[in-house]
This record gives C-alpha cells, sequence and structure tokens, in this order.
C-alpha cells in the first residue's frame, strides 16, 4: 500500500514537471505587441485635481462583514478580483503565467464570505457567494459523485451540472491556451455557517431542511431542478462546489449573446438543421459574423474544447459588446461537461468536420498536447491537483483522463481528414494562419 502511495506521488511530480514544460514551451510564449488603450475591457480613470478624491477611491463603511478599505488607482491597492476585471482584454480573460491567478483562487478558495443569495434564472441552483474585499463568485454545487457517469437515458439538456466539470473546464481551457473561461476553484462550505446563517435571500432561506440521516440540505427556486427531490446536501454540514470568478457588472462592461448556428434542437425528436444539411457549412461562412473575421476559427476553438469536455450543452455563447466582433469569445457555463467518459459525442465536433477551419496555433498546440512529453491527460492531471478538493480526492476520474487523450487523437484525425479532402478537390486552405511568419517556428518542436 505504501509502495502504490509512492508511485502515485512519483507519477504526479513527473506530470506537474510536464505541465512546466508545456507553460514554458514557446508555443505559450510568443512574443506579443504592446495593448493598444482600446483592447483594454476597463480603464482606471485618472485623479482629478489635487483637493478632489480620487475616482476609483472607494470606501467601504465595514458594514454587513465587509472590509473597511480604500483604493485608489496604484495597482498594488486593488484585490485580486479587481486586478483580474482590469487586466481582461480584447484576446483573452487573462495573460499567460498571471502572477495574480494564484492569489486570486486562493482567496475564492479561502476567504469568509460575507453573503449567499440565489442568483436568478436558469435550470438548476447556483449562488452568489460575496466576500469581505468586495469580491464575488458563482457557487454551484456538488450534484454528483466523481467516477459516476450520466444516465445514458438521460437527454443532454436533463443533466446535472457538475462542480467539478467547472473546475475542470477552467484548468483545461488554460492547457488549450484559450484563456477564455473565468477562474473557478473548489472549496468545502460548510452550508449552516455561510449559507443559511448569512443568507438575506429569504427565498432561499426557507428551502433548508435535515434529511432524515441529519444531513443539512437546500435546494433553492429554479426552472426544473429546485425542489426535495433534488436538494444538495452537507455531509452533514460540509458541501463540495465550485466558486468561478465573476465577470464584471454588466453595467460596466455589457456583453452580448450570440445563438450557437450548431446549437442542438432540444427537442426529443425534432433535428437541427445542420444535422441534416451536409453542406451547411458552405451558409455559415456567407453569414455575419462568421463571413470575416476570426469568428469561425474561435468558435472552432470552442467546439474542440467542448468534444474534449464531451459538453452537448452549448447553444449560446457570449462576448463582450465593447470589441464588436473582433473578440474572443467567452466559454462560460460548462457545468455539464464530463458526464461521460465511456462514450464519446462525435457530434459534436461537427462545425469542424462540415467547415474544415482551425487556426494554426490552436492546431500546433493540440499537437504538442498529443506528445508524450506534454501528454494532455498527465499535464490535466498535474494541473488539477493544485485544486483544493483535490486533498478530498481528484477532481476527474481516471477514466475522464484517458478520455482526453482518446478524444485528442479524434480531433487530430478530423483535422487531417480536412487536409486531405482539400488536396484532393482544391477546397480553402483547412490551417487559418494566426502566427506572425517572422516567429521561428522550427524552434517550436520538431513533430
Amino acid at each position: 500500500m505504501r509502495r502504490h502511495g509512492a508511485n502515485q506521488t512519483e507519477r504526479l511530480e513527473s506530470d506537474l514537471l510536464k505541465l512546466k514544460a508545456l507553460f514554458d514551451h514557446p508555443l505559450y510564449n510568443m512574443p506579443k505587441p504592446s495593448i493598444p488603450e482600446d483592447d483594454w475591457l476597463l480603464k482606471v480613470k485618472p485623479k482629478g485635481k489635487q483637493s478632489e478624491r480620487s475616482s476609483l477611491m472607494w470606501v467601504s463603511a465595514s458594514q454587513g462583514g465587509y472590509d473597511d478599505v480604500q483604493w485608489n488607482s496604484s495597482s498594488e491597492s486593488h484585490p485580486p478580483w479587481l486586478r483580474f476585471h482590469l487586466g481582461i482584454t480584447r484576446w483573452e480573460l487573462y495573460p499567460h503565467l498571471d502572477p495574480n491567478m494564484e492569489l486570486l483562487t486562493q482567496q475564492i478558495a479561502t476567504q469568509r464570505i460575507v453573503s449567499a443569495v440565489q442568483k436568478s434564472g436558469g435550470t438548476q441552483l447556483k449562488l452568489v457567494m460575496s466576500f469581505p474585499n468586495y469580491g464575488q463568485a458563482l457557487f454551484k454545487p456538488m450534484k454528483q459523485e466523481r467516477d459516476e457517469e450520466t444516465n445514458y437515458n438521460l437527454y443532454y439538456f436533463s443533466d446535472f451540472e457538475r462542480h467539478n466539470a467547472e473546475i475542470a473546464a477552467f484548468h483545461l481551457d488554460r492547457i488549450l491556451g484559450y484563456r477564455r473561461v473565468p477562474p473557478a476553484v473548489g472549496r468545502l462550505v460548510d452550508v449552516v455557517k455561510e449559507i443559511k446563517d448569512i443568507t438575506t435571500d429569504r427565498k432561499l432561506a426557507k428551502t433548508f431542511f435535515s434529511s432524515p440521516v441529519g444531513n443539512v440540505c437546500f435546494y433553492g427556486l429554479c426552472s426544473y431542478y429546485c425542489s426535495t427531490e433534488h436538494a444538495v446536501c452537507g455531509r452533514p454540514l460540509n458541501l463540495e462546489a465550485s466558486l468561478a470568478v465573476m465577470l464584471p457588472d454588466l453595467s460596466l462592461a455589457p456583453r452580448r449573446s450570440w445563438r450557437s448556428p450548431w446549437r442542438r434542437s432540444y427537442s426529443r425528436s425534432k433535428l437541427a438543421k445542420w444535422e441534416t444539411e451536409p453542406d451547411y457549412c458552405s451558409t455559415i461562412k456567407k453569414t455575419a459574423p462568421y463571413n470575416k473575421g476570426t469568428r469561425l476559427v474561435d468558435f472552432i476553438d470552442l467546439v474542440i474544447l467542448d468534444f474534449l469536455m464531451s459538453n452537448m450543452d452549448r447553444h449560446h455563447y457570449e462576448t463582450f459588446e465593447k470589441f464588436g466582433n473582433n473578440t474572443f469569445l467567452l466559454h462560460l457555463d460548462n457545468g455539464r461537461a464530463f458526464g461521460r467518459h465511456s462514450k464519446d459525442e462525435p457530434s459534436i465536433l461537427t462545425p469542424l468536420r462540415q467547415c474544415c477551419r482551425i487556426r494554426r496555433s490552436t492546431w500546433l498546440r493540440l499537437r504538442l498536447l498529443s506528445l508524450p512529453q506534454y501528454h494532455i491527460s498527465d499535464v490535466m492531471r498535474a494541473s488539477l491537483s493544485t485544486d483544493p478538493l483535490h486533498k478530498v480526492a481528484p477532481l476527474l476520474a481516471e477514466p475522464h483522463l484517458a478520455a482526453l487523450s482518446r478524444r485528442l487523437k479524434t480531433v487530430l484525425d478530423t483535422v487531417s481528414r480536412c487536409q486531405e479532402q482539400q488536396k484532393e478537390d482544391g477546397r480553402e486552405k483547412v490551417i487559418y494562419d494566426d502566427l506572425d511568419m517572422e516567429y521561428p517556428l522550427h524552434q517550436i518542436s520538431d513533430y
């Protein structure tokens, strides 16, 4: 038994070295030009006259458990969540190897919770947690055991949301080099002290009860899965949950919601248009905003993430309004991912198969992650081991990690078939070159 534990430790140490080597690779550290002022989502207003109070000076009266703080224009005075907001650009939510990320996730996992209210909308229970420094996170509770697979008779729109899927999506998105999923971290929450006793949400408070075995449970109010039959329960008080950093308030940074062209029908009998028309992508390529810029390959990036996670529930995506059509897609709401490891869902990859288009940087990183020295399953295992809930149990069961490798091969094979078709029938180029041609790509790898 002791030797088995030693083997696991050695394996994790090896995986962590692979993760470091991956993030040190030139593909993840290509030089970038300075960011123009208009490419920052938020701006810090300059101070006025000396006699005037700084326009960014926020003062708390220490009411309701919040800290008495004064933030000025110096970034050193900003809490981690505010640094995260101020670091969002046209192209990503946070930079590679962001020094703020570790402190941000640590605070979400450990800071005292001063407020817990239910987030309106949606089919399942979600709470908004607030912290003493005014930071906020979206709370999703544990509903399914790590090694439990989604029932095969459930439709994708009837599936539960999983707290570990939200956390794993953040780590996988970062490993893929996207950085488009808001930081998410696991936490054990005391359902009495950190929710019931402090909530000002009367409707939520009325849904607490004790189970027959003495566990404290609650279910909230929502469209489908908020009832005593679908309650979430502590053991007896502690409840696992994911906490994802909230994006800037919509009043400061409005977002636009886009209907996915490959949205599923959400019907038990009807098929969507893309399921019956093999040449469906030709129409999409002529339709704004997919007819110019990078929107199509941005969407393919999201498709690849969803296929690797086996997430079928992607009916919409969002962008920040400020940046118009020339910006990245937010990869939000990933709770229905990682439900099944024994079965892949090929229909998720339909946009890639039909459009045969992928950005070069994504293609190169996927090939990199297929190599033994950067194996996707190994670096994912290493990344997830840094989450606080790893001490309770690994965030993803080993079969889910193995599925990542299998699905990655499927993605690369799909691109290869597209390239073969391109040669045979003279189609447009499969690879969209988004890399600086002056960059020495021979240094990237020998593959």
